[in-house]
């Protein structure tokens, strides 16, 4: 079941997205060579505890999951797609770095994710990043109400593929608000015009992942969470929670 938010709900939302925000840019300020991933997820733990905020992430456990998710970014490196759990691995020069944040603040929720890279960057890598960052703009400017949830997904979907990219196979973004996942799902591919219709109040967050190899393929760690490309090659996320109004999208995890 979809729940539609008011405006009062929304400002709610937003408030917890400029949580996400200040969070996301402090974890990427501190994001140096030798810095470890548990060193960031500090940095995040700081940042939501001084903002009064608590981490929907943090002892989150779907079906799929053997353990409850143990932090409160999802840090997420190189060959590793999404739900990289912060360890003690330290940052080399041309890591690219995919994090992932939420918070609850009020009963209300945010998500959203940045990836960069540390040190000297690979051209090959910011064409990635900047591929994902421009599949997250297109996905936003169709959020708006009359479209379809399958016009979304296109619109991620062909940017990606545009760029030669793999859209790895059933992943994708979703509804969100007072959980971290509602419905309904968003996929990052598919075709357009299809699924359910888009009415304002409705709050999604939109999140490309795309890999460097071409492959739709993943495995997954003997952590039951991380998700690696099969080849090897890199990957890439980006996510924002967007609200459907009738003035169109209004991005609620941006600065």
């Amino acid at each position: 079941m979809v729940e539609l938010k008011t405006d009062r709900e929304i400002d709610k939302m937003r408030a917890a997205g400029r949580v996400v925000a200040h969070a996301l840019a402090a974890v990427r300020e501190a994001a140096r060579v030798g810095v470890s991933l548990l060193d960031l997820d500090r940095v995040a733990r700081e940042v939501l505890s001084e903002a009064g905020a608590t981490s929907p992430f943090l002892g989150y456990r779907p079906q799929f999951a053997p353990v409850p998710f143990p932090a409160v970014v999802c840090a997420s490196v190189n060959d590793a797609i999404v739900h990289g759990i912060p360890d003690g691995y330290r940052l080399r020069d041309g890591d690219l770095v995919s994090i992932d944040c939420g918070a609850k603040l009020g009963g209300w929720v945010g998500d959203a994710a940045v990836s960069f890279t540390v040190g000297r960057a690979r051209p090959a890598d910011l064409r990635l990043i900047e591929t994902a960052e421009a599949a997250l703009a297109a996905g936003i400017a169709a959020a708006v109400p009359g479209n379809r949830i399958g016009d979304i997904a296109h619109a991620v979907g062909t940017v990606g593929r545009a760029a030669g990219y793999g859209v790895p196979d059933g992943f994708g973004g979703h509804g969100i608000g007072r959980s971290m996942h509602e419905d309904p799902g968003v996929p990052d591919e598919g075709p357009p015009g299809r699924g359910m219709k888009l009415r304002p109040g409705m709050v999604l967050a939109i999140e490309p992942m795309l890999t460097a190899g071409g492959t739709d393929d993943y495995r997954c760690d003997a952590d039951g969470w991380t998700l690696r490309t099969v080849d090897g090659s890199r990957a890439t996320h980006a996510e924002h929670t967007v609200a459907i109004t009738a003035d169109g999208p209004r991005i609620l995890t941006a600065l």
